[in-house]
């Protein structure tokens, strides 16, 4: 007698080109639950000669969309609101279910890729030109703002959602197609953002997603139709993308990596420094580019403020992110967990001191799990300062004194995001003068820009001159257009060589 084993089903994860479903063709991607370790899916994974044939089908859709008048643009961007805000939910258990993350913190990022939708609904106004009269005898000058053509945007697995939504609803506004390359890893959100807006009127070709590994992003970058490239990711993936791109005579905003410092002042209040270092440290598993993993203690807070963070930790409830009261998730996938682990496992030979050790957790099941670690009395030149680890571990930095404090970050590479904790406004005042950071919080761990500002650091946190969604996005999807205009009588008409001055 023979025992028959079931073998799961996988979801195939197609691409979406020309508003069909494109199966794979060749070579696939595993996706994983990494609440269980299970394999959940396969995605198919795009061939150059695919990529080629998405911007084809793009260039050819986008001439219509041009033509299409802004109010009707405006009336799809309205419509889309209204299909992610209510089904906000579908959407959070999608990303949960390939990411890890939990339902509330994926439903936290639905709703921050939604205020970039809403910003959109007003793209009307952010198209508006500008127009002087009469700059010389007769002769007046306008601007307009025009699409750029055909767009790429490669997304990371961090924020499935929200990082798309940052991108494509701003490209699509201003008028051009898109192509999305989701990240391979939980690319079924992607595909969730295309139904919507399809849904909405997006005609097919607008937007089209291609999912694939570094074959489909080299195509991205080498074809000669696609005119833009947005990405988010790690730094040296984001110094590629912006080399390789430009060499080709593309427009690039490529945001990399980040290393987030706290201060934590002599005068903070330090249960909240305390609550915020756990908030901004753990969330999402520390997978976020905005995360806190450097706690800067300034003066003789720090034996204090170790105390106190490390009092919070058992309390952060690790488990599957569907599960109800869960506070953090597991790691994406199990080489993210394996680097991670390696990051506590070898601070103490480094000089550190390991004060809550995360490896400790344990979670039933094969999940990709590790619990909040901290670490405490690290200094540059360790690996697990220099390098962003992008996990729950939080370091803590022994200073003296706020020069100390702002001379250590502005010696960091990274400049994505960073926060002083004080009740002094003169010290925060001066610290925003002083640092060099793209995105700065005061008393605020995590300083994501509300929709109405753009998003982007300094240094190697941007490859680039524009930062991202908000009103910066606007001038990065449209080319400027200046037109000189003179309606002269045909008795004004003469033949000048000279260069014309006003």
């Amino acid at each position: 007698m023979s025992t028959t084993i079931d073998t799961p089903v996988l979801t195939a994860i197609p691409h979406v080109i020309g508003g069909e479903r494109v199966a794979a063709d060749g070579r696939t991607g595993a996706v994983f639950n990494p609440a269980t370790g299970a394999q959940t899916g396969e995605v198919a994974l795009a061939s150059a000669a695919l990529v080629q044939e998405a911007a084809r089908t793009a260039q050819a859709a986008q001439r219509g969309w041009r033509a299409t008048g802004l109010g009707k643009r405006q009336q799809v961007m309205f419509r889309l609101r209204e299909i992610i805000s209510s089904r906000a939910e579908e959407l959070a258990r999608i990303i949960t279910a390939e990411h890890g993350k939990t339902v509330p913190d994926a439903l936290g990022e639905v709703t921050r890729g939604l205020e970039n939708v809403e910003f959109c609904t007003s793209l009307m106004h952010h198209l508006k030109g500008e127009y002087s009269e009469q700059v010389a005898g007769g002769i007046d000058v306008h601007q307009v703002r025009q699409p750029i053509g055909v767009v790429a945007c490669i997304t990371p697995f961090n924020f499935p959602a929200m990082v798309p939504l940052w991108m494509v609803t701003t490209a699509i506004a201003a008028g051009n197609a898109v192509i999305l390359k989701p990240s391979e890893r939980d690319p079924s959100a992607a595909n969730w953002i295309a139904d919507a807006f399809a849904e909405a009127g997006l005609p097919a070709g607008i937007l089209n997603v291609v999912h694939g590994d570094k074959e489909a992003v080299d195509a991205i970058l080498d074809d000669p139709i696609i005119r833009a490239v947005s990405f988010v990711g790690s730094t040296p993936i984001a110094k590629y993308i912006y080399t390789r791109a430009a060499e080709n005579g593309k427009r690039v905003q490529a945001l990399g990596g980040a290393k987030n410092h706290m201060i934590v002042m002599p005068d903070a209040d330090l249960d909240s420094a305390a609550d915020a270092a756990i908030s901004a440290g753990y969330g999402s598993a520390g997978e976020r580019c905005m995360a806190v993993s450097v706690v800067v203690a300034v003066g003789d807070v720090a034996d204090a403020l170790v105390a106190k963070i490390a009092e919070r930790m058992p309390a952060v409830t690790v488990g599957d992110g569907t599960e109800p009261g869960v506070e953090m998730g597991p790691l994406i996938t199990r080489d993210a967990l394996e680097r991670v682990t390696g990051f506590v496992a070898g601070a103490e030979a480094e000089g550190a001191r390991v004060v809550v050790d995360g490896r400790e957790l344990a979670v039933d099941g094969d999940g990709f799990f590790i619990g909040p670690s901290l670490v405490d009395e690290v200094a540059p030149g360790m690996r697990v300062y220099d390098e962003e680890i992008f996990g729950p571990v939080l370091s803590v930095v022994r200073v003296g004194s706020y020069d100390e404090a702002v001379a250590l970050i502005n010696d960091n590479r990274y400049a994505n995001g960073t926060a002083v904790f004080t009740r002094d406004g003169k010290t925060a005042r001066q610290f925003e003068f002083d640092i060099e950071v793209g995105m700065v919080g005061i008393n605020v761990p995590i300083p994501v820009p509300v929709g109405a500002f753009s998003f982007g650091g300094w240094k190697d946190s941007l490859f680039g001159d524009t930062h991202m969604y908000g009103p910066e996005a606007f001038q990065f999807y449209t080319r400027r257009k200046v037109v000189t205009t003179r309606w002269p009588e045909p008795s004004e008409s003469q033949i000048s060589l000279g260069f014309p001055t006003h």
